[in-house]
């Protein structure tokens, strides 16, 4: 037989391999939004595990099945590792984990950012994690304070104009 036939079959066989979820090592600072998310989802995802056991003759359902407790092994690790931030312990002045960030760039546009926890970033909500490079330039400054976002598009000046806290 062919090496390539060979080849081909342990290609095969190791698209079957399902791939755990990388977890990160850094602290996992969240929101309390954010923990409630983490929560909501694993309970949401043992439901799903629940149901889906109930059909161990369809290869679908099995696949699905493992997939969910792969998906429930990250999420209840991340709960384990959470560290629930108390905002109201912040100096309100000062942007930290959990702020809501209001700058304005060279061009005159205005843009609003929530620092937040890895698991809860999102850019359609302006949720930005407190690891990237945005959270980095913006943390520890005050309003009136320009920071310099480096960015790979090119560095960028932001004047902070406000920060709160929920």
């Amino acid at each position: 037989m062919s090496r390539a036939f060979l080849n081909e079959d342990k290609f095969a066989e190791a698209g079957d391999e399902l791939v755990e979820r990388p977890v990160s090592a850094q602290p996992n600072y969240v929101t309390a939004d954010g923990f409630k998310h983490l929560q909501e989802e694993a309970q949401r995802l043992e439901a799903l595990r629940n149901n889906l056991a109930n059909q161990k003759d369809d290869a679908f359902a099995t696949q699905r099945k493992a997939e969910v407790e792969r998906d429930l092994r990250y999420y209840s690790a991340r709960l384990e590792s959470a560290i629930l931030v108390d905002t109201s312990t912040h100096p309100q002045d000062e942007i930290r984990f959990g702020a809501i960030v209001s700058v304005e760039d060279e061009d005159g546009q205005l843009l609003q950012f929530n620092i937040v926890g890895e698991d809860e970033a999102d850019i359609v909500q302006h949720k930005v994690s407190w690891a990237s490079p945005l959270s980095k330039a913006l943390i520890g400054h005050k309003v009136n304070e320009t920071v310099n976002w480096k960015r790979p598009a090119g560095n960028a000046e932001l004047m902070i104009t406000a920060i709160y806290y929920l």
